[in-house]
């Protein structure tokens, strides 16, 4: 492991227990856009989570956990490389034509985890890019680079996100139920001539409408963006997503029961366009967000009955979190800002996704291991790009040379046997925003002249010209800003912050 700044350094303890066991089957159960607040194990009051909950109760539930980034693509580039996404340039929210945005060269999370033996497994939501080259992807054959390129043996993934064209699941990196003779075309600069869109044929939307942007193709009664032409029998439902991913999700527990295996299983659940199955719509007041919620949690249940139903469930360490924090309204009148009411998505921080404040990126993080974890809420300071840095550890291989010194073990922290974590984390709501630096104390974020509220989403994105420091013990909202009393505390922020810029990045990946 790399080397912290001595004026915060903690000890980090040696965690023997793992290596003396069986190697443990590794599930990592990643909700896109379910923020701190959206779980009754987190608080919510108004929409019920028994299977999340179940492993809350039965594993550690952390309180100061965080993802790379508040926006989803960056979150997953951090959780699978280990580096903060903030370094790179092109990690930024991708499009569904965007290339690859791994170089498929480095090391990465399940590279690691195929070396020590696993079966790797991706399923769901990607948003990572895919191809070698921007907007000139071959969708009507196998397209790669992709997840097989960085460590996958099996994905089963939507090509890109649910509210961006092509709106197709891939498995193994080719289109799933695609007549060849009716082949895709993806633009996100032009329309094909004679295709309809939102914008121009509102008739066609029978499903929802957008609130802002997402007016282009229409794909089965929504529009999304970007433009879309063929492929019409490879096109998903969105209803049917949760069923489909969380098949196959099963699909691969049950196959592989008989061998260590590692499977991410990145929900689309609750992204935008939400819209949940009939059999959950109507399970909270919440509109098609709170359903979305509880659809998630269906899905985590039917993970664990997989898992239980191989017996494979006591040795295998399941990590649930977010890629984010929430947002309300993203572009799409679903009832989800008129069913709100007293429900905070958010919790007791300020801001969601899209921001630099901490509900950008404090999230739900739960480990539930039955054999090794023993039950309990932690406070310890964790983050998602130690992910890497910290299953290495679990299963034995020591890659400190090729894993990025963003990347902690933090293996102890994570299994509940030390409740301190790390001494800090660089924290930025994307690639071009204001960084910040949270310690288990205090949080500074550097000035910026950014936009400072968004009309659209009815977020603050924590942009301020001015230093800004908040002592998080005794003000988790962020309201009162004490730059100017805590002078020294103030240098000693901005020092950690100068000395992460100047680290840098390998250039060669």
């Amino acid at each position: 492991m790399k080397k912290l700044i001595p004026i915060l350094s903690t000890p980090i303890l040696i965690a023997s227990a793992a290596a003396q066991t069986s190697k443990p089957n590794i599930v990592l159960i990643y909700a896109d856009d379910i923020g701190y607040g959206d779980l009754s194990s987190y608080g919510a009051q108004r929409v019920e989570t028994p299977n999340t909950d179940s492993l809350a109760a039965n594993g550690v539930r952390f309180t100061n956990a965080h993802s790379a980034a508040a926006t989803s693509t960056p979150s997953r580039y951090g959780l699978f490389t280990g580096e903060y996404p903030w370094r790179r340039k092109g990690t930024g929210v991708a499009n569904g034509d965007a290339a690859l945005i791994i170089n498929s060269e480095r090391v990465t999370l399940p590279k690691i985890l195929q070396e020590a033996g696993y079966k790797t497994g991706a399923v769901g939501k990607w948003h990572l890019g895919m191809g070698s080259e921007h907007g000139k992807q071959d969708w009507n054959g196998h397209v790669s680079p992709g997840p097989a390129e960085i460590g996958f043996d099996y994905s089963y993934i939507m090509a890109a996100t649910g509210d961006r064209v092509p709106c197709v699941f891939m498995e193994n990196q080719r289109v799933v139920n695609l007549d060849p003779n009716d082949p895709i075309q993806i633009s996100y600069t032009n329309n094909f001539e004679g295709e309809p869109t939102g914008r121009d044929n509102p008739e066609l939307l029978t499903k929802l409408h957008p609130s802002h942007g997402h007016d282009q193709s229409v794909v089965h009664g929504i529009s999304r963006i970007g433009y879309m032409k063929g492929g019409k029998s490879a096109l998903w439902e969105d209803e049917n997503i949760a069923d489909s991913i969380t098949v196959h999700a099963v699909r691969f527990i049950e196959k592989n029961s008989d061998k260590p295996f590692f499977l991410y299983f990145g929900t689309n659940d609750i992204h935008v366009p939400r819209y949940p199955h009939e059999r959950f719509r109507g399970a909270t007041d919440m509109g098609h967000r709170g359903d979305a919620i509880v659809q998630f949690d269906w899905s985590v249940g039917e993970v664990v009955k997989a898992l239980k139903d191989a017996g494979v469930f006591e040795n295998t360490i399941i990590i649930l979190t977010s890629d984010n924090g929430p947002v309300v309204d993203d572009g799409y009148k679903d009832g989800a800002v008129e069913g709100l009411k007293d429900h905070k998505p958010w919790g007791p921080f300020r801001g969601g996704k899209y921001s630099t404040f901490e509900a950008g990126t404090r999230v739900p993080f739960i480990v539930h291991w039955p054999e090794k974890v023993d039950p309990k809420v932690s406070p310890a300071l964790v983050s998602q790009v130690d992910m890497t840095a910290t299953m290495a550890a679990l299963v034995g291989l020591d890659r400190t040379d090729e894993i990025p010194q963003d990347s902690q073990n933090q293996l102890n922290a994570w299994l509940g046997l030390e409740l301190n974590g790390r001494d800090y984390v660089i924290g930025a709501a994307n690639t071009s925003s204001s960084l910040s630096v949270l310690t288990r104390e205090w949080k500074y974020i550097e000035p910026s002249n950014g936009r400072q509220y968004s009309i659209l989403t009815n977020i603050e994105y924590g942009n301020n010209p001015d230093d800004q420091l908040y002592n998080m013990i005794i003000d988790r909202g962020e309201y009162d800003n004490v730059a100017k009393e805590n002078p020294q505390r103030l240098e000693m922020m901005k020092l950690i912050l100068e000395r992460e810029k100047e680290k840098g990045v390998n250039k060669d990946l």
